[in-house]
C-alpha cells in the first residue's frame, strides 16, 4: 500500500466501501493477522485487520459506548468485568469509567494489536491501560473461558467478524465457556455484525446462545463505518428481566454513573432492543 491510493475492504464479495489513504502509519504481518493502521480525512485513523475495518478514530464512541453502558447499567451493580478482544483500548476506556467496578480482566490473542494500538490510536484507550483494576491477559478466548476459575458480572466479547482468528469467538464453546464463568444474574454481550447483510451470523449465533442461556437476543446501534444497515450485538442472560429493565431504573443508574456520553442515553439503551421486522422473522424460522 502507498500513499493517497484507495483503500478497498473486502468483507463483503460483490459490495463494499472504499477509503483514501492519507498517510500509512503502520502495517504488519502479525503472528495472527494483516494489521493495517491509516489515516483518513473524513475518519481520522482507521485501523483494519485482514482486509476489513475494525475501527475509526471518528465514530468509534458509537460501538464502545452501546457494547460497554448497556450491559453495565443493565445489571445494575458490575464487580468483575471480562473483555474478550478488545486490544485498541477503546471498550476498556468505557469500562473504566464505571467506578463500582473493582476487577476489570481483557483477553487479548495478539499482543501485538495492543502494542501497536497505544501507540497509533491513543486517542481509543486514553491510557485506559493504567487503570489499577485493570489485568491483560494474552491467550485465545476460547481457552480462558473454558480453564479460568474466575467468575464475572459482564462478558464483553469484542470480536472481528467469524473469520480468520475471531471465527472461534462465535462457536458453541466459547458460549458454553462463557455461560460457565458468569456468576448469577450475569450478562454475555458480542459484536455480531450488520444484520441486514450478515443475517446468518446472527440466526447462527441466537441458535448457539440458546442452548446455554435462558434468555438470547440482540440489541443495536447505528455505526456509520460498520456499512450496510444496523449493527448488532448479541444478548445473553439466564434472566430475562435484565433485557427489560424499567427506563426510570436506567435513568437513575445512569445519573448515579456520572456518564457523559456522546450516543448512549437511557432513552436509546430501552430503544436498542427494538429489532427490525426482517431480522425477528429470520429468529422465528
Amino acid at each position: 500500500m502507498t500513499d493517497k491510493e484507495m483503500w478497498y475492504e473486502t468483507l463483503h464479495a460483490g459490495f463494499g466501501q472504499y477509503f483514501s489513504v492519507d498517510k500509512v502509519l503502520y502495517r504488519e504481518q502479525t503472528g495472527h493477522q494483516d494489521l493495517v493502521i491509516f489515516e483518513n480525512s473524513v475518519l481520522g485513523r482507521v485501523m483494519a485487520l485482514d482486509g476489513v475495518v475494525q475501527t475509526t478514530e471518528r465514530d468509534e464512541f458509537i460501538y464502545h459506548e452501546m457494547m460497554t453502558h448497556v450491559p453495565l447499567l443493565a445489571h445494575g451493580a458490575p464487580k468483575d468485568v471480562l473483555i474478550i478482544g478488545g486490544g485498541d483500548g477503546a471498550m476498556l476506556r468505557e469500562v473504566n469509567r464505571h467506578q463500582n467496578i473493582e476487577k476489570i480482566t481483557m483477553v487479548e490473542i495478539d499482543a501485538g494489536v495492543v502494542t501497536f494500538c497505544k501507540q497509533y490510536l491513543p486517542n481509543h484507550s486514553q491510557s485506559a491501560y493504567d487503570d489499577p483494576r485493570f489485568t491483560l491477559v494474552i491467550d485465545d478466548g476460547v481457552n480462558f473461558v473454558s480453564q479460568t476459575s474466575e467468575k464475572f458480572d459482564v462478558i464483553i466479547s469484542d470480536c472481528t467478524d467469524p473469520i480468520g482468528p475471531g471465527e472461534s469467538l462465535f462457536t458453541s464453546d466459547f458460549y458454553q465457556g462463557c455461560h460457565r464463568c458468569l456468576n448469577p444474574n450475569g450478562i454475555f454481550v458480542a459484536q455480531n455484525g450488520v444484520c441486514f447483510l450478515q443475517q446468518d451470523e446472527a440466526v447462527n449465533s441466537h441458535r448457539k446462545l440458546g442452548h446455554y442461556f435462558a434468555d438470547v437476543s440482540f440489541y443495536q446501534a447505528a455505526v456509520p463505518t460498520y456499512y450496510g444497515g444496523i449493527m448488532t450485538f448479541a444478548w445473553a442472560s439466564d434472566n430475562p428481566e435484565l433485557r427489560q429493565p424499567d427506563a426510570a431504573t436506567i435513568a437513575s443508574r445512569f445519573a448515579a454513573a456520572g456518564l457523559t456520553c456522546r450516543y448512549y442515553n437511557p432513552a436509546i439503551h430501552t430503544g436498542s432492543f427494538a429489532l427490525p421486522q426482517y431480522l425477528l422473522n429470520a429468529l422465528a424460522d
